[in-house]
């Protein structure tokens, strides 16, 4: 996953589910398969194939309910994981509530284990949930309020979240100068997400030469590690149309 080898990951992650139900049948041990089966829907869902898994997402987290005490939080990510799909797939009024209620279930689990990175992982889900209904202020609110306690790749997302929500309120030379920011480097499933957000800021203030290239260097960045169908691949494609036709 680290490396970016979504479709290898996966396939490991399915061979252990396999494997354990092979064995026995229905597993005696069943968090072993939701643990696999999460990483398996996980590295779909960073492939840019979560509309694949969504159905798979849902029944995993039926299961993971069944989870008591600090066992909890596994359940929490897979449904932040689901609520990533769901953005994707046009439904960001869900995938808040879905963010939300994770936040909620944080105060019950914080006295129990450490909880901080699923609650940066469920404000940056949020924040774009609520860019993706043009909420984008709140969303600023939420980057800019949590940056200082971020760290590495938690701080990165969250910053570039900051950045959608000045381009989403059309303040593009803002963003384009926090884009210029160094932040440490991303996971290979945010490939091109900087580089598209150049592109957007600098298409907005009339500069598209400019635009262009960071487009199709955002795109070369999605080539490198990201399937076809993934939604930003997508949007590359549908700004460079809209450049093109300028």
């Amino acid at each position: 996953m680290r490396e970016g080898r979504y479709e290898e990951a996966e396939a490991r992650a399915r061979a252990v589910i396999a494997a354990r139900r092979g064995k026995w049948g229905r597993d005696r041990r069943p968090v072993t398969v939701w643990q696999a089966t999460y990483y398996a829907t996980m590295a779909a869902v960073a492939h840019g194939r979560g509309a694949s898994v969504l159905a798979e997402q849902e029944s995993l987290i039926e299961d993971l309910e069944q989870l008591d005490g600090a066992n909890r939080r596994l359940l929490l990510w897979a449904r932040l994981n689901r609520a990533w799909v769901l953005i994707d797939e046009g439904r960001p009024a869900e995938a808040e509530v879905e963010a939300l209620v994770v936040l909620r279930s944080l105060t019950r689990l914080a006295h129990l284990t450490e909880v901080w990175r699923v609650e940066l992982s469920a404000l940056q889900c949020l924040g774009h949930a609520l860019c993706a209904q043009d909420e984008c202020q709140e969303a600023e609110t939420i980057a800019r309020g949590n940056l200082p306690r971020a760290e590495q790749q938690s701080a990165t997302r969250l910053h570039r979240l900051l950045i959608r929500s000045l381009s989403g309120q059309g303040r593009h030379e803002e963003a384009l100068a926090e884009s210029r920011r160094t932040f440490p480097e991303p996971p290979p499933s945010d490939s091109g997400e900087l580089e598209l957000a150049r592109a957007v800021a600098l298409h907005a203030l009339g500069r598209p030469g400019e635009a262009e290239t960071e487009a199709r260097r955002a795109l070369a960045a999605c080539e490198r590690y990201l399937h076809p169908a993934h939604p930003r691949v997508g949007e590359v494609h549908a700004l460079l149309a809209r450049i093109d036709s300028a």
